[in-house]
């Protein structure tokens, strides 16, 4: 019969893949995804050992939609600040918050814990605080300000640099996780398991084949090396101040990491154009 060869436990080739890709959308966005074939159970926790391989093919569809936000908002002539405030608003929506979370948490976290007991507890609070609030208004008021003038000085390029960071700061958010124990052992992040060291090298291989696909959508290779280079460096950066902060890392710090090295990687292009 037609389809046969997906059904049960039959192996095709990619299905590993795709059931990866599918557990990265399904668990970094709000998309309804059906079950796909071959795959097990789409709403089991997802194994985090293997799925981050895919990881810049999610970043590069969940970017699609605020890119194309964008460029209509560009091409409709809403002015810059406009369309980058749609484009973003776009991709919160689709990631249901889900790094903004992290970084209010991290904030709240480490800013008013003294040790690492109290960041663990404030960071597990839902309630945000002044630190939580300060850390979401810059990073939305910088990624915007960021893709305006992008779009001001380049033009649609400045969909392809959304993209690309949303690719990068994905792939540079594992570090976290691949070097550092979770924090709470009953925690989210000590469920899903840590990336295997082939599965990390496998998600920068494809982030780096992706960025160099972005220098003939129109950005300059000095940029897209700028972004490559400055996002891992700031999620590295958050990565050791959690190890002294709490002595490792949770799903927040995973979000946080996601969020200054997205800010870092349109910071670094915005400074090459």
């Amino acid at each position: 019969m037609l389809g046969e060869p997906f059904r049960g436990e039959a192996d095709w080739p990619g299905r590993d893949l795709l059931h990866d890709l599918a557990a990265c959308l399904r668990f970094y966005s709000r998309l309804p995804l059906p079950p796909f074939p071959g795959e097990p159970d789409p709403h089991a926790v997802p194994d985090f050992r293997t799925i981050p391989r895919m990881l810049p093919l999610a970043g590069l569809i969940l970017a699609l939609p605020p890119a194309l936000v964008l460029l209509a908002g560009w091409w409709i002539d809403l002015g810059p600040f406009v369309a980058a405030t749609l484009a973003v608003a776009v991709a919160v929506m689709l990631t249901g918050a889900l790094h903004e979370d992290g970084l209010a948490d991290v904030a709240d976290g480490f800013g008013g814990g003294a040790t690492p007991e109290r960041s663990l507890e404030i960071m597990k609070d839902s309630r945000i605080g002044a630190y939580g609030g300060v850390a979401l208004m810059l990073s939305l008021a910088l990624r915007i300000g960021a893709l305006a003038t992008l779009l001001d000085r380049t033009g649609t390029a400045a969909a392809t640099g959304l993209a690309l960071a949303a690719i990068l700061s994905r792939v540079a958010a594992l570090a976290p996780m691949v070097l550092l124990s979770p924090a709470r052992p009953s925690g989210l992040s000590a469920a899903v398991g840590r990336p295997t060291r082939a599965t990390a090298g496998t998600a920068v291989a494809l982030g780096l084949a992706l960025a160099l696909l972005a220098v003939p959508l129109g950005l300059p290779l000095a940029g897209i090396l700028a972004m490559v280079v400055l996002a891992p460096l700031a999620s590295l950066a958050l990565t050791w101040v959690a190890q002294r902060k709490i002595g490792g890392q949770t799903g927040d710090v995973v979000g946080a990491c996601q969020q200054v090295a997205e800010i870092a990687a349109l910071l670094a292009l915005l400074a090459t154009v």
